[in-house]
């Protein structure tokens, strides 16, 4: 499978935009969150649809083809070629769960956890950077599940999070939306100084 290493060189050869960048990582760590929680309620992982390796790599890679020259049905699929034409070996569940992200432009459709978790977590991340940023610290540190939870009933707030997406979660991926913050805000937190906040 290809490496962080040289998914980072992919990164740096496509993304231009360094809030893309940190969106990435804080999908990345919202994959692997998402992943322990699961295992620990003793999913498989055949029902988790792959490693923690893989689901990581798909939050890392997710957003590598979000640039100009990629055209929206193509977000998400895009990366897959362009690793293997560097020769980097993307397995078939990670490219699918990236094109699923962006099933709406994509039709590629989640099936497994891993596909749904990335395709709520893309949104997710974006709330939890929101509800950081409109404190007078920015901090991460300062965020709490419950001001998360506050802020995703305000509808008028990060109004392109796709909340109705989110709340499936619980039927999707069997974690409530609570424990679903949780996990995602705490994994988030964790790397806060490479998200700039």
């Amino acid at each position: 499978m290809i490496t962080r290493e040289q998914a980072f060189s992919l990164i740096k050869e496509h993304v231009t935009n360094n809030n893309i960048v940190k969106h990435m990582l804080a999908l990345e760590v919202l994959m692997a969150g998402v992943y322990d929680e699961l295992e620990k309620k003793g999913y498989t992982r055949e029902e988790l649809g792959g490693t923690k390796e893989e689901w990581m790599m798909a939050g890392l890679l997710h957003d590598a083809d979000y640039c100009e020259n990629v055209p929206m049905e193509e977000q998400g699929i895009q990366i897959t070629r362009w690793a293997k034409e560097k020769g980097y070996i993307i397995p078939e569940n990670v490219a699918y769960a990236m094109a699923a992200h962006n099933w709406h432009n994509t039709k590629t459709e989640p099936k497994t956890l891993m596909d749904w978790t990335i395709f709520m977590g893309d949104s997710l991340t974006g709330l939890i950077v929101a509800a950081a940023l409109v404190l007078p610290s920015r901090k991460l540190a300062e965020v709490t599940p419950q001001t998360v939870l506050n802020r995703f009933k305000e509808k008028s707030f990060a109004k392109g999070t796709r909340r109705e997406d989110i709340q499936t979660c619980k039927e999707k991926i069997g974690l409530s939306l609570e424990e679903f913050v949780k996990i995602s805000l705490e994994a988030m937190q964790k790397i806060s100084a490479d998200l700039g906040l």
